[in-house]
């Protein structure tokens, strides 16, 4: 074998789920890059500026100049108190996940993306990040219609706005929308173009301008004396109608009569409102929880900052919040609340101060949601999950500012803005948060009941309590909002997870579902109680020994068929001794094998061990491969002859080089491609006799095998074996399956139902359920002596056909007289000492070409071997007589009872 070491797959990678973090640290770390590394290190930012200052702004947004009053004034303050705290318990139960686990190990570019893809797979990670994308790209069109809506109440021409006063200059109506709202885009789109950290810096003056904005209104509420406003609104028909609306300043009577709901008509979009339609608008203010983690490319330790920056960030905006919804219920009336969205600027001491707040928050929180999708997008782009689509969204400038996943990100917000209203949207925006928040909680959900012993963040306020509770009130909260976009959401997600799974993406991140698997199947095995075993349930649990699979290939193809769902191992020994070696060769040599299952689709396992004798290491495999319940207990080998099988490698279209174009290129092939898997496993050769085991060797192993209880079956001309390839197009209906159940070198011997006939003839059957040999047709065939003077073979035939019934076997039987071929066969030859003549064993082999030429498989009776090592070669010259140019043969020797009759 080979002695070079297979390549590592990607060692230094800091992973997440199940691996060892092995890189240096996190400030260490920088993102990849389209054209080559940065020269610059991207991570700049601390907590404050890369995750507090974001999130803040992203939070507040429109929402909170130009939805409280829509929200206080359709639900009530104590709907509207609820509708505050379910989700901010949402939040809050996610952000339990993010914090666990971004805090397991270093954080990469791609915030929420790169957390999900890491922890359970490129298929899940690579569809919601795509969808999470979308997600932000949706609420950047949001925030720029709301602003654009905030700027028409000052500016707009229409002399029915709800806001008096301002300079009347700018027309309205949809296209002028959408032209504004491009315009601001295009200014967004020169922030992001010129990189986050310029947006960090102008994201805190922004925030401190917010802020005195806020500090406006609380001063506002003792500050300004009541008042009175007259609102004008198209109605149904182009009539304007008037409405009467009151500020009355702190006010019991005011307080108690906007406690309760009041939902009606939306002015802006003419729709009756609801719960779900009101909470859906209120939640797109809780949608900015991952601004900071979305920085993670950008951040010093995002390890650090992004459970900090995002705790301290929603404790703030959620006090903020509550403020607020409280004092407006206490100072304005029901209709100001509904009628005008921008009421704060008629109630303010300095209307300007509320107009700047609402132009930076909204302004901010668009370029936050730009800024976050192109870094998202650009993540999806390095991991090449998506192929050629996305290939240019990968390139960065020389800062590392992923200037072409910015592009991407601004025109797709430019088809959004076309949808013309806020509120429009706003459905759609928060059920894509809503699954990417979900995904996010089950990706810790997972982490923690894979029970990974590198799953240890340092953040420790969580458990799957909550990660399962975050996930049932995320999918819940989807469906109330709007079944439609729910259901079409998951849909999606689903048609993205099958088109991932197809492409089947390079990947060493390390997969969730191994470690899912792992605990689970753990689990079972300890439930499969070996003592428990009944007969009825037998099935065949089978290790194969393979010297080199060239010459093997149709054999594991045949037994991966014989199986019937029960185990399949591939064994093989390697000659050596560990004492005179530096390092065990048989570990480097597992991936090849793999791969060959791969190349095959056969569902096997593989089990290697070294070993100075071929026999010593089939003892070994025997007794140690399987675990618990799942133990083979039939052993396969190859027949022990010198001839020169076929390279299957050669004939299979799969192993040729020809086909290397046609491959998938996303296929991963763990350091194993087809040239190195060929060069691995050396050409067939003719060789007189195998010089590394000796005919004795062979025979002890089949020995071993019966003394350990295990059956063994010997197969000889497999390599001549047609239909068993994946793509064979070999009719089942054209093949048969011959049976021979009575033991051919013994014409003494009348007994169809010893343990070994009855063991042959349920591996015949068990191989006729298979899918490819289903519709073949067994022949059992009954050797009599009709010129015995007894006529016992009538009446044992009766019972065999009796036997046949009981058993469900469905076979026709062909009655063989072979008293011709008993005649060449003393009654000395019955000793197990004495040698055969060679008149019947070569009598016995053309019977069996008469009857059995045309059979797709014959099986035989496998006599016991001779218990002295000195017969070993006189016992295989016998059973290479008697199968001698038959064809594919599997001689067996059962020791296990496996058939039942009762129910």
């Amino acid at each position: 074998m080979s002695n070079e070491r297979t390549p590592l797959i990607n060692s230094g990678v800091c992973c997440l789920a199940g691996t060892a973090v092995a890189c240096g640290g996190e400030s260490d770390a920088t993102p990849e890059s389209g054209q080559g590394s940065p020269s610059k290190d991207p991570r700049k930012l601390n907590t404050f500026f890369g995750v507090m200052v974001p999130t803040i702004l992203s939070m507040f947004s429109i929402i909170l100049f130009l939805r409280t009053g829509f929200v206080v004034g359709h639900a009530g303050l104590l709907q509207g108190l609820l509708m505050l705290i379910v989700a901010y318990t949402i939040i809050a139960l996610t952000i339990l996940s993010i914090c666990a686990i971004s805090t397991n190990g270093a954080i990469q570019g791609g915030g929420a993306y790169y957390m999900i893809s890491r922890s359970l797979g490129p298929e899940f990670g690579g569809s919601i990040g795509l969808m999470f994308f979308l997600a932000k790209v949706c609420a950047c069109g949001e925030y720029v219609l709301g602003l654009v809506e905030a700027i028409l109440d000052v500016f707009g021409s229409d002399p029915e706005s709800p806001v008096s006063g301002g300079i009347r200059a700018l027309p309205q109506g949809y296209w002028y929308t959408v032209l504004y709202s491009s315009v601001v885009l295009l200014l967004c789109l020169l922030v992001c173009l010129v990189g986050a950290h310029i947006y960090s810096r102008t994201a805190f003056v922004i925030l401190l301008v917010v802020t005195v904005s806020l500090l406006s209104i609380f001063i506002s509420s003792v500050a300004v004396k009541p008042r009175d406003f007259v609102i004008t609104h198209k109605g149904a028909g182009n009539q304007t109608v008037h409405y009467n609306a009151s500020y009355t300043g702190y006010n019991a009577t005011t307080l108690r009569h906007n406690l309760g709901s009041g939902y009606s008509l939306d002015y802006s979009t003419n729709s009756v409102m609801s719960f779900a339609t009101v909470f859906a608008v209120m939640f797109t203010s809780c949608t900015g929880i991952m601004a900071g983690a979305n920085m993670s490319g950008e951040l010093r330790t995002p390890s650090v900052s992004i459970p900090k920056g995002t705790i301290v960030a929603v404790f703030y905006t959620f006090t903020v919040y509550v403020l607020l919804f409280i004092l407006v219920s206490a100072t304005c009336d029901r209709t100001l609340l509904i009628q005008d969205y921008g009421f704060l600027q008629k109630i303010s001491i300095w209307s300007p101060f509320i107009t700047i707040g609402i132009y930076c928050a909204s302004l901010s929180a668009a370029m936050c949601a730009m800024i976050g999708a192109s870094r998202i997008l650009h993540a999806l782009a390095l991991d090449d999950l998506f192929g050629l689509p996305l290939a240019p969204a990968a390139v960065t400038s020389s800062s590392g500012n992923p200037w072409v996943a910015v592009l991407y990100t601004w025109g797709l917000a430019q088809c959004v803005v076309f949808a013309g209203q806020l509120n429009s949207i706003a459905s759609l925006v928060t059920v894509f948060y809503l699954l990417a928040y979900a995904a996010v909680d089950l990706a810790c959900l997972a982490l923690e009941w894979a029970s990974a012993p590198n799953f240890r963040p340092t953040f420790q306020l969580f458990s799957w309590h909550t990660c399962l509770l975050g996930i049932v009130s995320c999918l819940v909260m989807m469906f109330v909002i709007n079944p439609v976009y729910s259901s079409g959401s998951i849909v999606l997600l689903l048609l993205l997870l099958l088109f991932l799974h197809f492409r089947s993406p390079t990947s060493s991140w390390g997969y969730i579902s191994q470690a899912l698997i792992f605990h689970q199947v753990r689990k079972y095995l300890l439930m499969l109680d070996v003592r428990k075993d009944h007969v009825k349930f037998w099935r065949p649990q089978v290790l194969l020994m393979v010297a080199n699979p060239r010459s093997s290939c149709q054999l594991i193809l045949f037994v991966n068929q014989l199986k019937k769902g029960g185990l399949f191992v591939l064994g093989h020994v390697q000659l050596g001794d560990l004492d005179s070696l530096p390092a065990d060769p048989v570990q480097q040599q597992y991936n090849f094998w793999l791969s060959l299952v791969d190349k095959l689709g056969v569902k096997a396992f593989v089990d290697l061990t070294l070993s100075p004798s071929v026999r010593q290491g089939t003892q070994h495999l025997l007794r140690i491969t399987g675990l618990g319940g799942m133990k083979p207990n039939t052993l396969v080998l190859g027949f022990y002859d010198s001839c020169t099988p076929e390279d299957f490698f050669l004939q299979d279209t799969a192993f040729c080089d020809s086909s290397l174009g046609r491959t998938n290129e996303g296929e991963y092939n763990f350091g194993v491609d087809l040239p190195s898997l060929q060069a691995h496993f050396p050409p067939v050769r003719h060789v007189e006799s195998p010089r590394w085991l000796s005919p004795e060797e062979y025979v002890g192993i089949i020995s071993d095998a019966l003394k350990m209880s295990k059956n063994v079956c010997l197969a000889r001309y497999f390599f001549q074996l047609e239909g068993e390839g994946k793509d064979s197009k070999v009719d089942g209906s054209e093949r048969t399956l011959d049976v021979w159940p009575l033991n051919l070198l013994q014409p003494g011997s009348r007994d169809y139902e010893d343990v070994c006939s009855l063991f042959l003839l349920q591996m015949a059957c068990v191989l006729n359920m298979s899918s490819k040999w289903r519709n073949a047709r067994m022949r059992i065939f009954l050797n009599v002596e009709t010129e015995s003077s007894d006529q016992g073979w009538v009446v044992n035939e009766e019972t065999f056909r009796e036997l046949l019934k009981k058993l469900r076997i469905r076979a026709s039987i062909k009655i063989v007289p072979w008293d011709s071929v008993v005649q060449h066969h003393s009654q000395e030859d019955v000793e197990p000492t004495r040698a055969l003549s060679e008149d019947f064993l070569s009598a016995v082999n053309c019977m069996l070409m008469e009857h059995s030429s045309q059979a797709a498989v014959r099986f035989l009776y496998l006599p016991r071997p001779p218990a002295h090592h000195s017969q070993a070669q006189q016992y295989l010259a016998q059973m290479e007589a008697v199968t001698n140019n038959l064809g594919p043969t599997l001689l067996i020797h059962g020791v296990t009872p496996v058939t039942y009759t009762d129910l």
